[in-house]
């Protein structure tokens, strides 16, 4: 066992006296001993309760002979750390948590592993640390929130972020307004919709390493609890099966993943992360693949935020394995991929049929290419992102006049202040991985526009991110970003943009040789960086890579 490299034989008489100090036991030191990485939280409502899925999972492992023993990472709420200097960390954080679980699991060796996320960058910050460490280990996340509700209509935080710009443009008070927000999140999760966070705990389970369930079990749940201590019980068999990330995280998985995430219209941040688990992985995957795989996917499924329906219903109608189950009759899925519990085919085979409403039939899906576009042009060569099932018909194909903004604070300041008008195309730049630093979400002006009425009429391109909460024609992750000199850096106040997402093109209609004039006259703008930030601006690379640190 490689516990052993801490507890066995002479020469590890000192280390044993440290483990007994812990109050271990003769018979448990010849034990497996397994981690258990928990993200839980005081700070952040999808972790506040991941305490009692630590204990429920320490007891399914203690259920199969284990010996477990749980550190907690760090995590940054996206919702609390929106549209100030917080959210320059929290893509940052995933590599810090990457690397702060490496530490752990090396210093102080186990056998197997359970990993615990449940929010935004903390998923794949595990996802990348499980490559890394390629232990035989298991997810299980925290599971999602209940949707909120006010006079009778259910709604989720983005319609809380959209309801801000409704309040300054006059369309609700302020006890309305603070109604809202007293109904928004009404129980611990992840948020309601098809957010980030649920993005990637469906993404998980599609992938392989996470029982059934993981994706869409609501946290308030009992079965929340039994997934867990199943997960910690299941641990223990795969420790005995020598089953580890390798053998499960295959091109074939990866390509499972992103036929799930087209069909459900994941967020967009699931592109930067399944590019970078599978960089860590060492499996080939690139923008050029995902749009590839995006054009002949259908969406099946359209979740809040683009439409009323939430994580707690699909799981009602038989949650991933259900979609998987309706993939793979088009024989869109690789069923004979392995998973913590065996293959896919195993695991889909009692799943129901697709309901046709919820889960659209392959006949009848709600498009014929996937939720996720990748575009490309002049401003974006190397691609950039657009959510294009939770975009307005209308919004499809917009070319617009430029109004250009080098922050997002200037660009929120703007739209609330009533200064972008129907038809105009918000540029906001320097935002970037290396530019933010840290590639900033942006919520809150995608989300102002909406409230305010814009969000059929106005566009929005940023070398940043956003949320999986954003909705509208919002198009992200240009690359190269302006701060390493895209063209993106170069666009002027009133250029013509045509965002063409039909046709997955993103262009600012002005000759090549007047951009050139431009470049010779650009200078990036100085940062005063220090910290991690400064040291990940350092080694950060594009959007279109994944975020991930160079080699």
């Amino acid at each position: 066992m490689r516990s052993d490299l801490m507890k066995e034989g002479p020469a590890r008489a000192p280390h044993r006296s440290l483990l007994y100090a812990l109050g271990l036991t003769e018979s448990e030191m010849k034990r497996p001993f397994v981690a258990v990485v928990n993200s839980a939280s005081d700070y952040i409502p999808g972790h506040k309760h991941l305490k009692e899925i630590g204990q429920a999972v320490k007891d399914g492992i203690r259920n199969e002979g284990g010996v477990p023993f749980e550190f907690h990472t760090i995590g940054v709420c996206d919702g609390l750390s929106m549209n100030h200097k917080g959210m320059k960390y929290s893509l940052c954080s995933r590599e810090l948590i990457a690397d702060s679980i490496e530490v752990m699991l090396t210093a102080h060796p186990v056998d197997a592993v359970v990993f615990i996320p449940n929010c935004d960058k903390i998923v794949p910050g595990m996802m990348l640390a499980a490559c890394r460490m390629n232990l035989p280990c298991i997810f299980v996340s925290g599971g999602p929130m209940l949707p909120g509700k006010h006079n009778g209509v259910r709604f989720g935080l983005s319609e809380m972020f959209e309801a801000v710009g409704s309040y300054a443009a006059g369309k609700i008070d302020r006890d309305e307004l603070t109604a809202l927000e007293k109904s928004a999140c009404p129980s611990c999760g992840s948020c309601s919709g098809m957010y980030t966070a649920n993005s990637m705990n469906c993404l998980v389970e599609t992938l392989g390493m996470a029982l059934p369930g993981n994706g869409s079990i609501p946290a308030v749940h009992s079965a929340r609890m039994q997934l867990a201590k199943m997960a910690g019980e299941r641990v223990m068999g795969i420790l005995k099966e020598d089953l580890r990330p390798s053998d499960i995280l295959t091109p074939e998985a990866f390509e499972n993943a992103l036929r799930g995430e087209m069909a459900l219209g994941c967020s967009t941040n699931s592109v930067l992360h399944l590019t970078a688990i599978a960089h860590e992985m060492g499996v080939p995957l690139d923008i050029d693949r995902i749009d590839e795989i995006g054009r002949a996917t259908p969406q099946i499924c359209k979740l809040n935020p683009a439409s009323q329906v939430f994580i707690t219903d699909l799981y009602e109608v038989g949650g991933i394995q259900a979609v998987l189950k309706e993939l793979a009759r088009g024989g869109m899925i690789h069923t004979d991929c392995k998973t913590v519990s065996g293959t896919v085919a195993d695991r889909i085979r009692n799943a129901p049929a697709a309901d046709g409403e919820i889960i659209r039939t392959l006949e009848n899906p709600f498009r014929q290419d996937g939720g996720i576009a990748v575009l490309k042009g002049n401003i974006a060569p190397e691609g950039a992102v657009v959510k294009q099932g939770a975009v307005a018909p209308e919004m499809m194909q917009h070319t617009g006049p430029a109004r250009c903004f080098d922050c997002e604070e200037d660009a929120s300041d703007a739209i609330l202040g009533g200064k972008i008008k129907e038809g105009d195309v918000v540029i906001i730049r320097y935002e970037g991985p290396k530019g933010g630093p840290g590639m900033r979400e942006m919520l809150t002006p995608t989300s102002a526009l909406t409230g305010m009425g814009l969000g059929s009429s106005v566009a929005l391109i940023t070398d940043g991110r956003f949320s999986g909460a954003t909705r509208g024609a919002a198009v992200g992750h240009v690359s190269p970003e302006a701060a390493a000199g895209g063209n993106i850096a170069l666009i002027q106040e009133g250029d013509m943009v045509e965002v063409d997402i039909t046709n997955r093109r993103l262009n600012v209609l002005v000759d090549d040789a007047v951009l050139e004039e431009r470049r010779r006259n650009w200078k990036a703008p100085e940062q005063h960086l220090t910290g991690y930030a400064k040291r990940y601006a350092q080694h950060v690379t594009s959007g279109a890579r994944g975020a991930v640190f160079e080699d």
